[in-house]
C-alpha cells in the first residue's frame, strides 16, 4: 500500500477502484447465500426391497404455471368454463395424487431441472454459466438409472448427458436450436415433435432387438420435456388462447403415451408417472424471479406405487386452489427438490448422492416397511451429506463448533443403530417418524454449515462498504472542499500539493502500512486455512485498504469538515447531511413501493413555489414546463407493470417522439447557433431531422411488426433488416457527429435525445416511449432550473448561447490558457472553467441524480426483478431463442434512461462550475447506503417472493453503481466537448 496513494488519488483512479470494488462486492450475494451446496466422496444408499414400478416417465412442462393448469378457462367456440386437461384432471379424480411444487429462485429452466431430477438447489451463479453444459458436475436420478430416453430441448438435455458416469446411459433426441422461434406463431409444436419422437422409439423397438430388450429393462426412465408452454408464454403470455390451447396438447399427448405405454408393457402395471414443471410464467411472460406465478407448478402422479384420490380427509388447500374445483380431493404440496427422492424410490434406483428433497410420503402407495426403508434411506442419503460436510469444514476451521442437534442420541452412528432396530421389530410407524425427526435435523445440520461462515462474511462485506464510502467521501472533502488548488488537473486530480500540516508523518504512514499488512497477513493465513477461495482474500484486502487511507488522512478529513462547518454553519451543514439520509432511505422505500417515487415527484412539481423570488419572476415557463413534467412522469411509476403489449401507446409514443423531434429541429438549431459558424445550425437540423425520419420509421415498422406476430405470420424478415439498420445508425449518431467537436449543451443533449428514441422505440411493448419523452422532458428542465439558480445565487447572468464561450478574452487570461484563430483572425482562448469547491448545497442536485436513477430503473418495470422487463420487446429484433442475446437487447432498453441521467448530470456540474466528476462522485460515493440496506434485508426464509425480491434489491443496487459508473464515463466522451454557458466574463477573470 504506497504511501503516495492519497496524495496522487484522481477521480480516474477513484472511478478505477470503485468498478474493481463493486464488482468484486456483488459476488459476496452469491458466496454469502448461494455458495454451490455440493459435496463429493458420499455413500450411495437405495432401497433393497423391490420396487413397485419397473420405469418411470418423467413429463415437464416448461414454464407451465399451476393455477393455468388446474382452473376452469372459457371454451373458445362455447365459451363454457371447462378444462383444458381433462385427462390430467381425470387422473387427479380417478387414480393418482396431486398438489402444487414450490420452485425456488432463480425460476429459470435450468436450477428448475437440476432440482426436479438430481434433487438439490442449484446456486444462482450458475445461471449465468450457461443453460446446457454443468459448472460443477452433480448426481441424478437419469444417472442412476439402468438407461434414460430423454426428448425435448437442446438447451435443457445435454446438462444430463454430460458428465453421466455412463455417457451411453442417458440418450438425449433433440429437435434443432432453430425451432425455438418466438416469432414463429403457435410453439406447441415443439410439444407435438417431442410425443412423434417418443412414438418414433417405440415403432423402432419392433425391428430393433437390443432396443427392444433396454425397453424392457427395470430402472429404466423416459424424459419428456415439453418446452411449448414456455415458448408460448414468452411470445403470447400465459393468459393468451395459445398458452391455453397448448394445455390441451400437452394433456392429449400425455394420454396418448399413456396408452401407448399400457399396451407395450402388457399393462403390467409397472409404470410410475409423474407430471410437473420447472418453473411458471408472469403475466407479462416472464420468469426468473420469486413472484408466487413463477414459483408455483404443478404436480400429478400416477401409475405403480403411487397413492390413489384421498377424498375421505381433504387437506392442504387454501385460497389459492379455491376456484380449481378439487376441494374434495386432497392437495399434496412438495418441494421442487423433493420430486427426485419420489423417481428415485419409485423404481429402486440409488438416491442421488446430492439430493436435499425429503420423500413426500403421501405420495407413495407401498407396504409399511417400504415406506419406513424407503423413508430411512432418504434420511442416510442426507446424513451422508451431513457427516462428509461435517468432516470438510472440521479440517478448515481452527475452532469447529458442529452442529448441536446432530450430537449425543442423534449422533449419525446413534440414528443408525436406533432406526434400524425399529425397523426389524417391525415398528414401521415410529421408524418412519424417528427418520422424518433425524431428517429435518439433517437438513438443519446442513443449513448450520452452508451458513458456518456467514457472521465472517457479512463482518467483512459491511466493512468493506462502510470503508468504501468513508474513502471516497475522504476523498471527495479532500480534493473538492478542502482548500485545494481550484483549478484541477485532469479528472479532478488537486495540482497542489497538500497542506504539510495535515499531512501525516513518514513514521505514522509507515506504522499504518506496516499494520495493514500485518493485518492482511493474519486473515490471509485464517483464509488459506479454511481454504477460501480467492474471492475471499480481495473482501478482506479491500476494506483494510479503505480503511488505512481515511486513517492515514484524517486529519485532512477533519480540516475539510470544520472549513465546510465555519463556511455554512453547523445547523446547515448538519440538516444538509439529515436529508441527505433521510432522502436515501425514501429511496430504499420506493424498492418496495414503486409508488413512492409518484409521491416524491408531487412534491417536486412544487418545489418552483420555494424558489427566490429573484428565479420566480423571470422564468415562469421554465417552472411551469418543469411541474407539468414531474406531474406527467409521475403517471407511470403508478402503473401497473404488468401490461400485456399495446399497439395503440405504442403508436402513440412513436408520435409524441416524432412530433418533438420535428419541434426540436424548428427551435434548438436556432437559439444555439453561433454567429461565428453559420453552417453548424444548417448541419445540425439536417441531422435532426434526419433523426426525426427514423423516429417516424421505426414507429411503422412497429406497427407492422406486431400486426405480423399477432397474426403469427412470424417477424417479417424486411422489418427485421430495417430495425437493425435503423438501431446501428441511429445509436452511432452521437458517437459520430458533434463528440469530437463543441456543440452548445441544449443542441447536444437533443441530439443524443433523437438517437436514442428510435431504438426505444423499437423496443417499446407499451407506454415506454411515452416514459421516454415525459423523463427526457423533465431532465432538461431540471438542467435548465438549477442553471437559474445558480445565476441567481452568483447575483450573475447566465447566457443560453454560445456567446459567452466564444470571446475574445484579455492578454492576461489568454497568456495562461490556450488559444486558436477563429475565421476571422480573432483568438479563441481554449479557456478553463470557473472552478469552484463542493458545499452543502450540492447535496441537491446529487440526491435528484439518485432519485431520476431510479426512476429511469424503475418508471416502466417491477423493482423486484429484472424478469418484469417484457421478452416481447425484443421480438422486432430476433424470435430465436438466445437467453444471453435476448438478455442483452433488454439491457440496451433499460441502459438508454441511465444514459440520459448521466449525460444530464455530467453537464449539470459544468453550469455549476464544480470540478469534473465532484458530483457524481458524491452521488456514487452515497449510493452504498441503499445497497448495505439491502445487504442486511436479503432473506433466505420466508416466501419464495419476499426471498426472490430481497435478493433481486441487492443485485439492483449494486449493478446500479456499475451501470452508473460506466455510463457515465461514456457520457464524458458525448458530452464532455460540450460548450456551457458559463458566469460573465468579470466573474471568469476572478476565478483565474
Amino acid at each position: 500500500m504506497a504511501s503516495w496513494l492519497p496524495s496522487k488519488l484522481t477521480s480516474a483512479s477513484l472511478l478505477i477502484i470503485g468498478v474493481l470494488f463493486h464488482v468484486t462486492y456483488i459476488c459476496s450475494i452469491f458466496d454469502i447465500y448461494f455458495t454451490s451446496p455440493l459435496v463429493h466422496g458420499m455413500e450411495q444408499h437405495r432401497v433393497e426391497a423391490p420396487a413397485p414400478a419397473k420405469r418411470l416417465v418423467l413429463f415437464v412442462a416448461d414454464g407451465l404455471r399451476a393455477d393455468k393448469l388446474y382452473q376452469f378457462h372459457p371454451d373458445p367456440k362455447t365459451n363454457e368454463l371447462t378444462t383444458r386437461a381433462p385427462f390430467l384432471r381425470h387422473i387427479i379424480e380417478k387414480e393418482g395424487s396431486w398438489g402444487v411444487s414450490h420452485t425456488r429462485v432463480p425460476t429459470e429452466s435450468r436450477p428448475g431441472h437440476v432440482a426436479i431430477i438430481a434433487g438439490f438447489y442449484e446456486d444462482v451463479s450458475a445461471v449465468t454459466k450457461g443453460w446446457q453444459m454443468n459448472p460443477v458436475n452433480f448426481d441424478s436420478v437419469f444417472n442412476q438409472s439402468e438407461h434414460t430416453w430423454s426428448f425435448g430441448s437442446p438447451d435443457i438435455l445435454p446438462m444430463f448427458a454430460h458428465g453421466a458416469s455412463d455417457p451411453n446411459r442417458i440418450e438425449t433426441i433433440m429437435y434443432p436450436a432453430e425451432h425455438e422461434d418466438f416469432g414463429a406463431g403457435d410453439a406447441s409444436e415443439l410439444d407435438t415433435w417431442v410425443f412423434e419422437h417418443f412414438t418414433e422409439l417405440l415403432e423402432k423397438s419392433k425391428t430393433d432387438p437390443a432396443l427392444h430388450k433396454k425397453l424392457h429393462s427395470d430402472k429404466i426412465v423416459f424424459f419428456l420435456h415439453l418446452l411449448g408452454l414456455d415458448t408460448n408464454g414468452h411470445s403470447h403470455l400465459p393468459m393468451s388462447e395459445f398458452y391455453l390451447n397448448n394445455i390441451r396438447i400437452v394433456d392429449e399427448g400425455i394420454k396418448k403415451v399413456t396408452e401407448q405405454l399400457s399396451e407395450f408393457y402388457n399393462n403390467d402395471g409397472k409404470t410410475s408417472y409423474v407430471f410437473t414443471a420447472d418453473h411458471g410464467m408472469g403475466n407479462r411472460g416472464a420468469h426468473g424471479d420469486g413472484h408466487p406465478d413463477n414459483t408455483r407448478t404443478p404436480i400429478i402422479a400416477w401409475g405403480a406405487g403411487i397413492q390413489g384420490p384421498n377424498k375421505a380427509n381433504p387437506q392442504g388447500h387454501d385460497e389459492f386452489s379455491a376456484d380449481w374445483g378439487l376441494n374434495e380431493y386432497s392437495r399434496n404440496d412438495v418441494k421442487q427438490a423433493d420430486i427426485a427422492p419420489l423417481m428415485a424410490s419409485l423404481i429402486g434406483t440409488y438416491y442421488p448422492v446430492n439430493s436435499v428433497g425429503e420423500l413426500p410420503l403421501p405420495y407413495l402407495d407401498t407396504p409399511e416397511s417400504f415406506r419406513a426403508a424407503s423413508t430411512f434411506t432418504n434420511t442416510l442419503q442426507i446424513l451422508e451429506q451431513y457427516h462428509v460436510k461435517q468432516e470438510l469444514k472440521r479440517r478448515t476451521e481452527l475452532f469447529f463448533k458442529p452442529f448441536p442437534g446432530l450430537t449425543g442420541e442423534h449422533s449419525p452412528e446413534a440414528v443408525k443403530a436406533q432406526v434400524q432396530a425399529l425397523i426389524d421389530a417391525g415398528k414401521y410407524k415410529e421408524a418412519e417418524a424417528e427418520c422424518v425427526i433425524v431428517r429435518d435435523l439433517c437438513l438443519e445440520g446442513l443449513r448450520y454449515l452452508q451458513t458456518y461462515d456467514w457472521l465472517f462474511l457479512r463482518s467483512v462485506i459491511s466493512a468493506g462498504y462502510l470503508g468504501w464510502i468513508a474513502f471516497s467521501l475522504n476523498f471527495i472533502l479532500r480534493t473538492f472542499v478542502g482548500g485545494q488548488d481550484p483549478r484541477l488537473g485532469p479528472l479532478g486530480g488537486p495540482r497542489s500539493h497538500r497542506p504539510i500540516a495535515n499531512v501525516a508523518s513518514a513514521q505514522e504512514n509507515q506504522a499504518i502500512n506496516v499494520l495493514s499488512v500485518v493485518v492482511f497477513a493474519i486473515f490471509s493465513i485464517i483464509l488459506t486455512i479454511k481454504h477460501s477461495p480467492a474471492l475471499y482474500y480481495a473482501y478482506v484486502a479491500f476494506p483494510i485498504f479503505f480503511w488505512s487511507r481515511v486513517i492515514l488522512d484524517r486529519r485532512e478529513l477533519l480540516s475539510a469538515i470544520s472549513k465546510t462547518t465555519q463556511s455554512y454553519g453547523w445547523v446547515k451543514t448538519t440538516g444538509s447531511v439529515l436529508g441527505y439520509i433521510v432522502a436515501l432511505e425514501i429511496l430504499v422505500y420506493s424498492y418496495f413501493n414503486r409508488g413512492i417515487l409518484s409521491i416524491c415527484f408531487l412534491f417536486l412539481a412544487l418545489w418552483p413555489a420555494f424558489l427566490p423570488s429573484v428565479v420566480q419572476r423571470n422564468n415562469t415557463l421554465l417552472m411551469v414546463s418543469w411541474s407539468l413534467s414531474c406531474l406527467g412522469t409521475s403517471i407511470f411509476t403508478l402503473l401497473p407493470v404488468e401490461m400485456g403489449e399495446d399497439k395503440i401507446l405504442i403508436l402513440a409514443g412513436g408520435l409524441i417522439l416524432t412530433v418533438s423531434g420535428f419541434v426540436s429541429t424548428a427551435v434548438v438549431p436556432g437559439i444555439t447557433a453561433d454567429p461565428q459558424q453559420p453552417g453548424a445550425a444548417v448541419t445540425a437540423r439536417n441531422v435532426m431531422m434526419f433523426q426525426t425520419g427514423l423516429i417516424a420509421l421505426s414507429t411503422v415498422i412497429v406497427n407492422d411488426t406486431v400486426k405480423s406476430l399477432a397474426a403469427h405470420e412470424g417477424l417479417p424478415l424486411l422489418n427485421q433488416t430495417f430495425s437493425w439498420i435503423i438501431l446501428f445508425i441511429t445509436g452511432s449518431i452521437p458517437f459520430v457527429y458533434g463528440a469530437r467537436s463543441s456543440q452548445h449543451y441544449l443542441l447536444r443533449m437533443v441530439i443524443i435525445y433523437l438517437s436514442f428514441a428510435p431504438i426505444f422505440i423499437l423496443l417499446s411493448t407499451s407506454y415506454e416511449s411515452i416514459f421516454y419523452f415525459c423523463l427526457s422532458a423533465t431532465l432538461l428542465s431540471w438542467l435548465m432550473l438549477e442553471r437559474k439558480i445558480y445565476s441567481a445565487s452568483e447575483m450573475q447572468p447566465l447566457s443560453d448561447t454560445l456567446h459567452a464561450e466564444r470571446r475574445v478574452l484579455t492578454s492576461a487570461t489568454s497568456s495562461t490558457s490556450g488559444g486558436s484563430s477563429d475565421a476571422n483572425g480573432a483568438t479563441v482562448a481554449a479557456v478553463e472553467y470557473p472552478i469552484r469547491g463542493l458545499s452543502p448545497k450540492d447535496a441537491r442536485p446529487a440526491i435528484f441524480f439518485l432519485f431520476f436513477i431510479n426512476v429511469a430503473f424503475f418508471g416502466t418495470g417491477n423493482v423486484a426483478s429484472l424478469a418484469s422487463f417484457s421478452l416481447q420487446s425484443v421480438f422486432r429484433l430476433t424470435t430465436v431463442f438466445n437467453p444471453f442475446f435476448m438478455g442483452a437487447l433488454l439491457i440496451v432498453k433499460i441502459l438508454i434512461p441511465f444514459f440520459l441521467v448521466s449525460s444530464i448530470f455530467r453537464v449539470l456540474g459544468r453550469s455549476l462550475e464544480l470540478p469534473p466528476f465532484s458530483l457524481f462522485l458524491l452521488g456514487l460515493a452515497t449510493t452504498d447506503v441503499m445497497t448495505l440496506n439491502f445487504f442486511y434485508l436479503v432473506r433466505d426464509d420466508g416466501s419464495w417472493l419476499e426471498i426472490g425480491t430481497s435478493i433481486s434489491h441487492f443485485c439492483i443496487s449494486s449493478l446500479m453503481v456499475l451501470f452508473t459508473i460506466l455510463l457515465f464515463a461514456l457520457s464524458d466522451l458525448l458530452v464532455g466537448r460540450v460548450l456551457v454557458p458559463v458566469v460573465g466574463e468579470d466573474q471568469r477573470k476572478k476565478r483565474s
